[in-house]
């Protein structure tokens, strides 16, 4: 005989659980897309306006001006400061830190429009879009363990930074076209690990908490981050250069 045993109990934590989980990823993709907008909207006029971008250039020499040092440095600094500093920091301490971060970035990011052309950098940033809400997708609803491939993916990442500082004194385009090639495939697969971990994150949190709102807002950080470097990637190698 089919059990009809129903238990009122067990469904509604259920739906409770999945409702708080949506809740804390959809605060978390919200914060993402806020800093995407301010970096798209800071890049954009600072890499379109030859007055802003004469704050980051040194018009004498044609090198970087000391605010464009800062600029290209600075967003590591940021990201330390809130990986490290974030269990003791408020909430809208690291909220500050996120915002002006993603201010920092877009002005680190126009020089791309000196670089690439408005139709290949438009394109790309849409195909990266496109991408991103696949392997999002995919992440938040597979029901395959992504740890280990995370694993394998970090180490692929360590393996690109060390490459990516030989090539600095290399200077080998073959080798800077697989670092790219590898790149979009690392941050793909990253991409799809990051929201499955950040649901796992999502159905264990207290809602309406200062530690759920910063771990929302590193969540957005880390996605963030995925969406940038996958955008960077692409654009490398498929990017129309201007002549």
């Amino acid at each position: 005989m089919e059990n009809t045993n129903y238990n009122p109990q067990i469904i509604g934590s259920q739906d409770v659980a999945g409702d708080k989980t949506k809740t804390f990823i959809a605060s978390v993709f919200s914060w993402m897309g806020v800093a995407l907008a301010i970096t798209a909207v800071v890049s954009y006029l600072f890499g379109t306006n030859p007055s802003y971008m004469r704050m980051l250039v040194n018009t004498e020499t044609g090198g970087l001006s000391g605010l464009g040092y800062i600029t290209m440095f600075a967003p590591i600094g940021f990201v330390l400061a809130m990986s490290l500093g974030w269990t003791r920091w408020s909430s809208s301490v690291i909220l500050i830190l996120f915002l002006a971060y993603a201010v920092v970035m877009g002005m680190s990011l126009s020089f791309i429009f000196l670089m690439y052309t408005d139709a290949a950098i438009f394109g790309t940033f849409f195909t990266t879009a496109a991408m991103f809400g696949v392997m999002s997708l995919l992440g938040y609803t597979t029901k395959t363990d992504l740890t280990k491939l995370g694993s394998l993916l970090i180490m692929a990442l360590i393996g690109i930074v060390i490459a990516s500082i030989v090539n600095m004194f290399l200077r080998s385009d073959g080798m800077s076209y697989m670092i790219s090639f590898i790149g979009v495939i690392v941050f793909t697969g990253l991409t799809a690990y990051d929201v499955q971990k950040l649901k796992r994150i999502g159905e264990g949190v207290e809602y309406g908490t200062d530690t759920t709102a910063k771990l929302s807002m590193m969540g957005a950080l880390n996605l963030y981050l995925d969406f940038i470097n996958l955008f960077l990637f692409l654009l490398r190698l498929f990017g129309g250069r201007r002549s």
